[in-house]
């Protein structure tokens, strides 16, 4: 997640813990101490003046909290409101891998005290997944240029039988060898003479520091990006790759108001409000991060303690996750089984649309940007 949703959820944190009242502290022996970092109890609004009937004030709406409170009761609240590590969160987080359609009724009902909110649902969950998929490394295959000479094909071979040298990485790297010992071979041999030697061509024409085709044209501004952020022979791939993936949490912030807009349009004969599937876009999302989390930390703990449960288990997995969303889409909508089968197979089919466009967006964003 970008540093901009962060630092919104912490100053959230904070508003919210400085608007709790202070607790009373208990001694070593369970006796109460003096509630020093309690708020005074306030008759009238420090804002308009009239007279108070709770910790709210009836006319302006101002809420009554004392703001000299200790630094260090601050930081608690801060702490226990950012974290949120109570029922509240583990209820929400039960429901939304149980029931995320059970958990979107409750919302809309208006039973939401018991729940996390959705939005800040959303955000904890999508930090915590996007945080995971950054930690994940980028696997690049070896490369093997083509033109190595014999005496270094002949150095790789031998060092290549280190037994320390992973099998897979091992094969790559032979295969590597062989055809660019191919290759080497096939440019000594060079191409049959022709009959007539045609005259060299013309060096490429320079304008304006870039340089035109073999057939005259201009290369594209794209293309030129690209081989800058490449790098002249791919040096920059894998750095290119983990700033577009890094983008890629932003991106989806912006698709899930477009899929509660897919889902409007499906059920406009409904009558719902936007928010109505707003809220279960936010709902649907988490589930997924979640659930995916949950497939891949399954999938490695099964390849290192069962290889061969790996490949099943990652099947049983992913028909979990559909069968849990179509079901959630019942539950959300109560239509018939057929339509809903059918709007679930369209919606998807136009979501994914949807996302391949704004994953074609945000590489082009990638490389234009500096």
């Amino acid at each position: 997640m970008s540093d901009e949703t962060t630092q919104a959820i912490f100053g959230d944190a904070v508003a919210d813990s400085l608007e709790k009242p202070g607790r009373r502290r208990r001694g070593p022996f369970g006796r109460k101490k003096p509630a020093t970092d309690e708020p005074p109890r306030f008759t009238h609004c420090e804002d308009c003046g009239a007279e108070l009937h709770g910790r709210y004030c009836s006319k302006c709406g101002q809420v009554a909290v004392d703001y000299h409170r200790s630094f260090r009761h601050v930081i608690a609240e801060v702490a226990e409101s950012f974290l949120n590590w109570d029922s509240k969160f583990t209820k929400t987080i039960g429901l939304l891998v149980i029931r995320p359609g059970w958990l979107t009724n409750q919302f809309i009902a208006g039973r939401r005290t018991r729940y996390l909110h959705p939005l800040r649902l959303y955000l904890l969950v999508s930090i915590l997944f996007f945080l995971c998929v950054r930690l994940a490394p980028i696997e690049t295959k070896p490369q093997i240029k083509a033109n190595l000479t014999a005496k270094d094909r002949a150095k790789v071979e031998e060092a290549m039988k280190d037994p320390n040298i992973p099998a897979a990485v091992r094969e790559q790297v032979l295969k590597g060898l062989a055809k660019s010992a191919k290759s080497s071979a096939a440019k000594q041999a060079g191409p049959a003479m022709p009959a007539e030697v045609p005259s060299p061509s013309p060096a490429p024409v320079v304008r304006g520091h870039s340089k035109l085709l073999d057939d005259g044209s201009r290369p594209s501004w794209l293309k030129q990006r690209i081989k800058e952020k490449v790098g002249p022979h791919g040096d920059n791939v894998q750095l290119l790759g983990k700033t577009l993936r890094d983008n890629i949490s932003t991106m989806m912030l912006f698709c899930i108001p477009l899929f509660a807009l897919v889902l409007k349009i499906l059920y406009f004969r409904q009558r719902r409000f936007y928010i109505e599937h707003l809220v279960y876009a936010l709902h649907i999302h988490s589930f997924f991060y979640i659930a995916l989390l949950l497939t891949v930390f399954s999938a490695i703990a099964a390849k290192h303690w069962a290889p061969a449960l790996e490949t099943p288990l990652l099947w049983i997995f992913w028909l979990a996750i559909v069968a849990q969303v179509f079901l959630s889409i019942r539950q959300v909508y109560r239509q018939g089984w057929s339509m809903t089968i059918f709007k679930f197979f369209l919606g998807g089919f136009v979501y994914l649309f949807v996302l391949v466009v704004a994953l074609a967006a945000t590489a082009v964003a990638t490389i234009a940007l500096p």
